[in-house]
C-alpha cells in the first residue's frame, strides 16, 4: 500500500472516475437506507454519525478542489494538512441533507475540472508533508478510495 494515498486498499479495480462520479448517488442511497431518524445518531461513542460522515465528506471535497488546482496552478506545491476532529467540531445541526448538495456540488464542480486536464496532468508532482511526494492522479485516487471508505461506513451503519 502506498503511503500517499492512505485510501488504496479501499479502490475496487473500477476507474477511479467512475467511482468519483457514483459517489453522490451512492450516498443518497446509503442515507435513505439509514433513514432520518438514525442520521444523526452515531453508531457508537466517539464516533461519527451518518450527518457527520457526509459533512466530512462535503468539507474534504473542498479540501481535494483546492489541493487540485494547487498542483495544478504551481510548480511542484507542499498541500496543507488539516485536523478533521478539529473540523469535525463544527458539524453539529447540519442536517446530513445539506451535507449532500454541498458535497454534490463540490464533486460535480471538481469532476468537471477532472475531464478538463487529465490524463495530461496525472503526472504533475505536489508534496505533501505527512506523506511525502505525491502526484495529481495520486490526488485523484485518494479522493475515491476516501469515497469508498466512508461509503462503506453508511453502509454498515444501514445494515445494523
Amino acid at each position: 500500500m502506498s503511503t500517499a494515498n492512505p485510501y488504496e486498499s479501499f479502490l475496487d479495480g473500477r476507474p477511479v472516475e467512475t467511482i468519483l462520479a457514483s459517489t453522490p448517488g451512492a450516498l443518497a442511497e446509503a442515507l435513505a437506507a439509514i433513514g432520518d431518524d438514525n442520521l444523526s445518531t452515531p453508531p457508537a461513542p466517539a464516533k461519527w454519525s451518518a450527518a457527520e460522515i457526509i459533512c466530512h465528506l462535503a468539507d474534504c471535497e473542498l479540501v481535494f478542489g483546492f489541493r487540485l488546482r494547487q498542483t495544478l496552478a504551481e510548480d511542484k506545491p507542499t498541500l496543507q494538512p488539516f485536523d478533521q476532529e478539529k473540523w469535525a467540531a463544527t458539524y453539529r445541526g447540519v442536517s446530513a441533507g445539506h451535507a449532500l448538495e454541498v458535497f454534490s456540488a463540490l464533486r460535480g464542480w471538481n469532476l468537471r475540472l477532472l475531464e478538463d486536464v487529465l490524463p495530461a496532468a496525472a503526472n504533475r508532482p505536489t508534496f505533501h508533508p505527512e506523506r511525502g511526494v505525491m502526484t495529481f492522479q495520486t490526488i485523484v485516487e485518494t479522493m475515491a478510495g476516501h469515497d469508498l471508505n466512508h461509503l462503506g461506513q453508511l453502509r454498515r451503519m444501514a445494515s445494523a
